[in-house]
């Protein structure tokens, strides 16, 4: 037998050689792909855009129930808006009959001239940092007879601590619902006085960074059907209520700044 035959090395086949080739590249695909997500879950996720933080200020009309802010909500809701707000305030919500983002800052009450006298409206904005404030006073003014020019100043103080405490913030001011309150005969007047002063006031103080943008809450509005007593709303005042400041509300919202 020739030895040599024996002790000669076997070389491997272009064949084995192939499949070894290829058995490597199917472990480093593998590798890639088991170590792939592991690296996508150590990547920061995208911050989410902080939601608009809405404070409804105002008197018994914005509280007890003041249910035209659930009416409110609900729409914004069913236009796709309402993931996108929050409602802010030291006030809980009040019962409507449904569940809504109710925050808000109504006093039973209480006077413009009032909050401005006692310095109350700085300690609200702390606490609640609204991005956008709807301010409906005057309604306890008026029926104590308050002058439309003292009104209009203690309008100006707030507005100016708004700004103090966020000075982008939106500020949506309702030319007030009439009144015909048993004992005031004068009080529907004095309404009438102060939203004819309202648009002119609110276009004085404006400004590209901080619009004031007037609401009328006034126009449609009727005592006799749409209240209980002349002043505070019904279920029919509510819906009013909500419809107008639906458009001046999105209006706003529409027009915030985006985040990049």
């Amino acid at each position: 037998m020739d030895r040599s035959v024996l002790t000669q090395p076997t070389r491997p086949s272009r064949r084995l050689l192939s499949l070894t080739a290829l058995f490597a590249l199917v472990c480093a695909v593998l590798l890639t792909l088991t170590t792939a997500p592991a690296r996508a879950a150590e990547a920061p996720a995208e911050p989410a855009a902080e939601p608009t933080r809405i404070m409804a200020l105002g008197d018994s009309i914005t509280g007890s129930p003041g249910c035209w802010r659930a009416l409110l909500w609900q729409d914004l809701d069913t236009a796709g808006y309402a993931d996108n707000v929050d409602f802010v305030g030291s006030r809980s919500p009040d019962g409507c009959g449904f569940p809504f983002d109710g925050e808000h800052e109504g006093h039973g009450g209480i006077l413009t001239t009032g909050i401005v006298r006692d310095n109350q409206l700085p300690g609200w904005l702390a606490s609640a940092d609204p991005d956008v404030v709807m301010m409906t006073l005057g309604t306890n003014d008026v029926w104590s007879a308050v002058p439309t020019t003292t009104l209009l100043d203690a309008y100006s103080t707030l507005v100016g601590q708004m700004r103090d405490a966020n000075p982008d913030v939106r500020v949506l001011v309702a030319q007030i619902l009439p009144m015909t309150p048993a004992g005031c005969a004068e009080c529907y007047d004095r309404v009438v006085d102060l939203n004819a002063a309202i648009p002119d006031w609110a276009a004085g103080l404006s400004t590209p960074e901080s619009p004031l943008t007037v609401v009328d809450l006034w126009t449609g509005f009727d005592t006799a059907t749409d209240t209980g007593d002349g002043v505070h709303p019904n279920e029919a005042g509510w819906r009013k209520m909500a419809d107008a400041w639906y458009p001046a509300l999105t209006g706003v919202l529409d027009d915030l700044p985006t985040a990049d």
